[in-house]
């Protein structure tokens, strides 16, 4: 059913299009032009003027011919740097970047699966339901396509993002609650050589708070980190300030904020035994996702999976996704494993076979959706 030199030529000419975050405009125009030509009505939302970017998200609906429950797929355009020049190559089955750039199929080995799919429904004469697909910006970004999305323009309660690491099979559809927390450590300047006991040291009163902080995996539901720390204006001064910025993620909302709590009062606690100040911000940065075995749109991902030939397995992460969004949108959404290997790192690639898989499984999710109306 897929048409394999078809699907490498799309992905090869995609990947090699710059669209780092909030620089998706040729790509979106590209991708704007190839939904129009399958016979999509295709908009774009405000998202690109409210984070200062190139483009908005991309919304299309293709009118079904056959009833069953609407359904939207979805991907996202952006990459992580180093993203711009991705020169691809093809080694033993498998699209690797030149090795000075990611390869960029976070998420566009996404966007040509679900592209080659809907293609194979109408070239096979499949009989489908209304179709909706999203093509997110700034993804990695912390999610902020979809959070900006308009989805008062969706009609679809069913949907699937194809944007996940491990073999075409696997049906995430649990991922953590994710609090973004960040830090303000307030001390005393003074000059380092003169007076430095007049002084409050912010970045070591930092350092001890972060010290005994709860860190790294928690328990098997549940990690917090600490990523960035910044401080100081120059050797000779003790600093008056410092910043540090971290998260803490759970599958369990209740454990989510116990250690959100923990870190937040150990912060507080061990900066004023240092004699500094200190003013914590906790911000929810995507909910969290748990669906049932037996909910509709699992059942869909699983019989589209067999019927395409692969292994279905429902699994958990411990990453977001734009699913995660779409989900506190009431959405009912899982998110699609497409073979995704090394993401965000030079050595990132993908195996032809997990391509092709991929588009058959989003082919046959649209097939098996007829029935169940």
């Amino acid at each position: 059913m897929v048409n394999q030199d078809r699907l490498l030529a799309e992905f090869l000419r995609l990947v090699a299009i710059d669209s780092v975050s909030g620089c998706e405009g040729r790509v979106s125009e590209v991708l704007r032009e190839t939904l129009g030509a399958l016979g999509f009505q295709v908009t774009e939302d405000e998202a690109g003027k409210a984070l200062g970017g190139e483009a908005g998200n991309l919304i299309a609906r293709l009118p079904g011919n056959a009833p069953g429950p609407s359904l939207v797929f979805c991907a996202h355009m952006d990459t992580v740097e180093p993203g711009s020049g991705v020169r691809p190559e093809l080694r033993g089955g498998c699209v690797y970047s030149a090795g000075d750039t990611i390869l960029g199929g976070d998420d566009k080995a996404g966007i040509v699966a679900i592209l080659e799919g809907v293609r194979v429904v109408i070239e096979q004469g499949w009989r489908r339901p209304d179709l909706e697909v999203v093509f997110t910006v700034s993804e990695e970004q912390g999610l902020m396509g979809s959070k900006h999305l308009d989805f008062a323009r969706l009609r679809s309660r069913l949907g699937f993002v194809l944007d996940s690491v491990g073999e075409p099979g696997a049906i995430i559809t649990r991922a953590p609650r994710q609090n973004e927390i960040e830090f303000e450590v307030l001390g005393r300047a003074a000059h380092a050589g003169i007076a430095p006991e007049t002084g409050v040291n912010a970045i070591q009163a930092a350092a001890r708070a972060l010290a005994a902080m709860p860190m790294g995996r928690i328990d098997a539901q549940t990690t917090c980190n600490i990523g960035v720390i910044e401080g100081g204006k120059a050797r000779n001064i003790v600093p008056d300030r410092c910043h540090m910025k971290g998260e803490a993620r759970s599958l369990s909302p209740a454990r989510l904020e116990e250690v959100t709590r923990q870190m937040v009062e150990t912060f507080h606690a061990e900066v004023e035994r240092y004699g500094a100040q200190g003013e914590a911000r906790v911000s929810l940065l995507y909910p969290e996702m748990d669906l049932a075995p037996g909910e509709l749109v699992v059942r869909l991902a699983a019989r589209g999976a067999e019927a395409a030939g692969l292994s279905a397995r429902i699994e958990s992460t411990g990453g977001g996704s734009d699913a995660s969004i779409f989900n506190g949108a009431g959405i009912r959404c899982v998110n699609l494993g497409i073979g995704m290997q090394a993401v965000h790192t030079t050595e990132e690639h993908i195996a032809l076979a997990d391509l092709a898989g991929s588009a058959r499984w989003v082919a046959c999710i649209i097939r098996e959706a007829v029935g169940e109306w």
